[in-house]
């Protein structure tokens, strides 16, 4: 079994809404998705971000998009206050994307190659 980053086989994306910050991962080959869904667990983005989030506070939570491949995490509290009232750099929780996509994940087989396919 491999391991690799999860940058490997997925994207990102991220949102805010006052302190709560909700990140999408989504697979670049949707034949990855089960796998992923396995694998990157509520618990596991809990673990990966528990020196940001207040663990006393509202759980982290995940929805599934299967059809398009996508896991979507929103992590209450994660922006200390929100925009208007965080004094944090990156007071929007963009960055956080991409302090996911650097989770190492066990990979049964080698990563996909993440450029584009043509559809034509």
């Amino acid at each position: 079994m491999n391991t690799t980053k999860l940058r490997d086989i997925a994207h990102a994306r991220t949102g805010d809404k006052g302190d709560v910050s909700n990140i999408s991962i989504v697979a670049f080959h949707i034949d990855d998705y089960a796998r992923l869904a396995e694998l990157l667990t509520v618990e596991r983005v809990t673990a990966h971000f528990a020196e940001l989030l207040d663990l006393n506070g509202p759980p982290v939570r995940r929805y599934e998009l299967p059809c398009v491949g996508a896991l979507n995490f929103v992590l209450p509290g994660i922006l200390r206050g929100g925009v208007t009232r965080s004094l944090a750099l990156d007071a929007h929780g963009k960055a956080l994307g991409a302090a996911l996509l650097d989770l190492a994940l066990e990979w049964q087989a080698a990563p996909p190659d993440a450029t584009l396919r043509s559809t034509s």
